[in-house]
């Protein structure tokens, strides 16, 4: 009866030592005698009791790490990064996973080595660059170190999903020039508006008043034309008033000399009564009265000819 209870109790503990529950998110890997021997996934599983034992547990999910590490250009300017790496195993096959376990003797180790390594990929790119070039080259570092130790992390059995430099600063002393080159370009670029402003004020106004120069010659121009026309159709009805006033005093059988003689008196009568203050000298001898109208009779004899040809042809 004893030796059955002995037996009882030793094979519930060896069936309790042969128990291995995995959480998930996470695989075991199990070793018999210090050798490698499998790996158990996430669940309840069986391990031969006092012979196989759970060598390490990986996890298979993503991993963080924050750095902050100092780099110098190649103008010898130094450079303060913060940075978030992420990373995780590549997948969850077999010689991955005892890849994963055997490459390093502890985890310190391999966050020790990934460390270092994204540290010098980094020194390594920003040495062969100019300070005032750092800033606007984010997505080229990242991608330069990607490349650097990808590979080198496939052969840990780990992959590098992402690289975020989240700042990036520089000595106090730089920064100020910098602050300084900014203010500088922003007063040139806010003076060169200011004149390509004032530039085009100018000549916006200078097309303006050349367009009122225009538009006044043009209404000067047809001013004149108008009154040029208005005068000629002045002296047009006064020649046809003449000829008439001729031609009807010559029916009647009166001198026409009366008619000029009228417009001369009504001449003078119109200059003395709208007068604004021009003096107008005439000669109001009986000579210079009589010379005047010799030739306004001349006038009105060499119309009285030209009309006379033009009814005989």
């Amino acid at each position: 009866m004893t030796t059955l209870l002995v037996f009882g109790i030793i094979g519930i503990l060896l069936i309790f030592f042969s128990l291995v529950t995995v959480q998930q998110g996470n695989i075991a890997v199990v070793s018999m005698f210090g050798k490698y021997q499998r790996i158990l996934h996430p669940g309840l599983n069986f391990k031969i009791p006092l012979i196989e034992s759970v060598f390490k547990v990986i996890s298979i999910q993503n991993r963080s790490i924050e750095l902050e590490f100092q780099a110098i250009t190649i103008d010898q300017a130094n450079v303060y990064f913060k940075s978030m790496l992420l990373y995780s195993v590549i997948n969850q096959e077999e010689e991955t996973i005892k890849n994963v376990a055997y490459k390093f003797i502890d985890a310190q180790s391999l966050m020790q080595t990934l460390v270092r390594t994204v540290e010098g990929s980094i020194r390594s790119f920003v040495a062969t660059k100019r300070q005032s070039e750092i800033l606007s080259l984010r997505k080229e570092i990242v991608s330069y170190v990607k490349d650097q130790i990808d590979q080198v992390m496939e052969e840990w059995g780990y992959h590098l999903q992402d690289l975020q430099l989240n700042d990036i600063t520089f000595d106090e002393v730089i920064l100020k020039s910098m602050s300084q080159v900014v203010a500088s370009n922003n007063l040139k670029a806010a003076a060169e508006n200011e004149g390509q402003a004032l530039l085009i004020t100018k000549t916006k106004a200078a097309e303006a008043e050349g367009n009122a120069i225009k538009i006044s010659a043009n209404a000067e121009r047809e001013a004149a034309q108008l009154r040029g026309q208005g005068v000629a159709l002045f002296r047009q009805e006064v020649a046809k008033g003449m000829s008439d006033a001729a031609r009807e005093m010559q029916q009647a059988n009166l001198d026409t000399s009366v008619i000029l003689f009228s417009m001369w008196t009504e001449a003078i009568k119109q200059f003395g009564e709208q007068s604004n203050g021009n003096v107008i000298f005439l000669d109001g001898s009986a000579d210079n009265m009589q010379r005047t109208m010799q030739q306004m009779m001349s006038v009105n004899q060499l119309q009285t000819i030209k009309q006379n040809k033009k009814k005989e042809s």
